[in-house]
């Protein structure tokens, strides 16, 4: 075989232009509109062309450097001091780089997280060698002063300028979380900037301030909306610490910002993209030279789903692989039964490893911004930052981050984001793999060290600023709340699947995963082609709830006697899986009392029939 390197000259092959590919993709479409096939419409209001007009030019963006692996970062929750030692030494001889510590005042914490004490401290950090490994802080209710001063006694013999600790400071998104701050923010940001100085002073220079997406993120918010709150929370902190007596420059580099990996792979690809390019732009507006920001992710909590918990793991390696070739400096897996309640070591051991993996086998971290010149990573880039900046300066016209949070502005916006994924969820638009699609009843439950404790809501607590807290909510919740609620009863519903296999399959099919969703189980049968024997299967199956199933020639023949003979053997309610057709009125009048179809609200659907059962108590998560 020649050997010899095939000598091409590349500038003789033709490029193609946009109209070249607009001829292909009319051949494909055979009349479709194109606008209804390859646009996309995002949460956020843009579209996406899936032949963008204009692609950027194929630079990286500057962040983190260029072959170089982002730090594997292990979260540390456990609540005894003790026992959360054994989990960061695990974790650290086990391959992370580094530990986030999490506080149980932490909006973050989930019911668990160490007590603020110098002992306790001191006992979740015996044997760490800090200039080894990362240290990040995760602590809420405006005790991040403390953590860190009590941090920096605590290795003040070691090198300062070679620690990199995180402290987390972050009064903002305490007041968030809390709904409240014991002083008003000028005395809150003036209290920001004299801790800053005051650890500076000890020798510490890794970014020790924080503006954190996670909460925004939980609370509704959308890529955009995330990105803008994090733009002015930030801008906010350098004001902050400019008025504290820190020059601008070291006050940019003591900032250090924490976004949400989502399961939307080039969404989440392109959002560290767009931040820095954002950071640089408020950089230049405030007269500085553009430098990068040292940026985090972790994987989003409200994508975590209770049930199939197995599932999760997909959704964390989906979400670390795109945070990692999005240019995060370091990355969190939350373990996969996270949800559950306080995971275990084998589930620690699975999020840690999935980053571990993705660069010591499949190398992804050493290609400098490998969506660079992709069209579709460009154009997803470049509008979520031009969307973002734009609610970023509306944001700053309200009088900032603060001002958007007491006066309710913000809550709102993130509250209609949030209502239009919830009607997303329960359509199905926005399907959840084995929560909303798939459900699996009476799977096997992972273990975890703990269960999660049930949510409550606390009293307002009182101080000198206020707003309404920023709560976060899974999405899988809607679910699982009917999930819950039918556990206790573990009720069925018959399917009356009338014809053959090939006739009522397509949707017993969809009508079984449908009513599993709400936690009513649908067992399969043959099939029915008499009435007498639909009748008396249905009795023997201790039903109160029947389903036909079948295809639309069937229906119109036999679903009014198929329902009528339902009702007659004692249902109390008989659906029918499809849309309501010209026999509607018919059809109602001998007993359907409604319609499953794709696109209806399905968690609405499914309160009824629970309500017709006597299932109605709401569960909370």
């Amino acid at each position: 075989m020649d050997s010899r390197p095939l000598d091409l000259d590349l500038d003789s092959f033709p490029s193609a232009t946009r109209a070249d590919w607009l001829a292909l993709v009319e051949g494909v479409l055979k009349g479709a509109a194109y606008d209804t096939r390859m646009v996309t419409r995002t949460p956020d209001g843009y579209t996406l062309d899936a032949l963008p007009e204009r692609r950027r030019e194929a630079a990286p963006i500057a962040g983190r450097p260029a072959g170089a692996p982002w730090k594997v970062i292990a979260r540390i929750d456990h609540d005894d001091p003790a026992l959360a030692n054994t989990q960061m030494l695990e974790d650290l001889n086990g391959g992370a780089d580094g530990v986030a510590l999490v506080f149980a005042s932490s909006p973050h914490a989930g019911g668990f997280g160490l007590p603020v004490r110098f002992e306790d401290l001191s006992t979740a950090l015996e044997g760490l060698m800090p200039e080894m490994a990362t240290l990040r802080v995760d602590v809420g209710a405006f005790q991040g002063r403390d953590v860190a001063l009590a941090l920096a006694r605590l290795f003040e013999k070691a090198d300062p300028a070679g620690l990199d600790m995180r402290f987390g400071l972050d009064p903002i998104g305490d007041f968030a979380a809390r709904g409240a701050a014991p002083i008003d923010w000028g005395a809150l940001s003036a209290r920001l900037g004299q801790t800053v100085l005051a650890l500076r002073g000890r020798g510490l220079i890794a970014p020790m301030v924080r503006a954190d997406g996670r909460l925004h993120h939980g609370a509704g918010a959308t890529d955009a909306q995330e990105l803008a709150a994090v733009l002015a929370t930030a801008l906010a902190y350098l004001r902050a610490l400019e008025a504290g007596g820190l020059p601008l420059d070291e006050a940019a580099r003591s900032i250090e910002v924490t976004l949400t990996a989502d399961v939307d792979q080039f969404g989440t690809q392109a959002k560290p993209r767009a931040f820095r390019l954002l950071w640089q732009a408020m950089l230049e507006a405030c007269g500085l030279d553009p430098s990068p920001v040292a940026l985090h992710m972790e994987t989003a909590w409200r994508s975590l789903t209770r049930h199939d918990a197995q599932v999760n793991l997909l959704r964390g390696t989906l979400a670390a692989f795109a945070a990692g070739v999005g240019g995060a400096d370091s990355v969190s897996v939350l373990p996969f039964t996270q949800a559950l309640g306080l995971p275990d070591a084998a589930a620690r051991r699975l999020a840690r490893n999935t980053q571990i993996i993705l660069m010591e086998e499949s190398n992804l971290h050493r290609v400098a911004d490998p969506g660079a010149g992709a069209g579709a990573i460009e154009e997803r880039t470049e509008k979520l930052a031009a969307a973002a900046w734009e609610l970023f300066r509306q944001i700053e016209r309200e009088g900032g981050m603060v001002e958007a949070l007491a006066s309710g502005t913000w809550q709102a916006r993130l509250t209609a984001a949030r209502t239009a994924r919830a009607r997303d969820i329960a359509t199905r638009r926005l399907p959840l793999t084995g929560t909303s699609e798939f459900p699996l009843l009476g799977e096997a439950v992972p273990a975890v060290l703990a269960p999660a404790p049930r949510r409550t809501t606390a009293a307002l607590p009182e101080g000198a600023l206020l707003c309404e807290p920023l709560v976060g909510e899974r999405l899988a919740e809607p679910f699982e709340q009917l999930r819950e609620a039918a556990a206790a009863t573990s009720p069925r519903i018959f399917l009356a699947t009338l014809g053959t296999p090939a006739q009522f399959t397509p949707r017993a099919s969809f009508a079984r995963a449908a009513f599993e969703a709400g936690g009513l189980a649908a067992p399969g049968n043959d099939g029915f082609t008499g009435m007498a024997a639909l009748a008396q299967a249905f009795q023997a199956s201790g039903a109160r709830l029947a389903c036909l199933c079948s295809s639309d020639e069937l229906y119109a023949a036999s679903a009014v006697a198929a329902a009528a003979v339902l009702k007659e053997a004692g249902a109390l309610r008989v659906y029918l899986a499809g849309k309501p057709g010209g026999d509607e009125a018919a059809q109602r009048g001998a007993g359907i009392d409604g319609y499953l179809f794709a696109g209806i609200d399905l968690v609405a659907f499914l309160r009824e029939a629970q309500a017709v059962l006597g299932i109605g108590r709401r569960v909370e998560p």
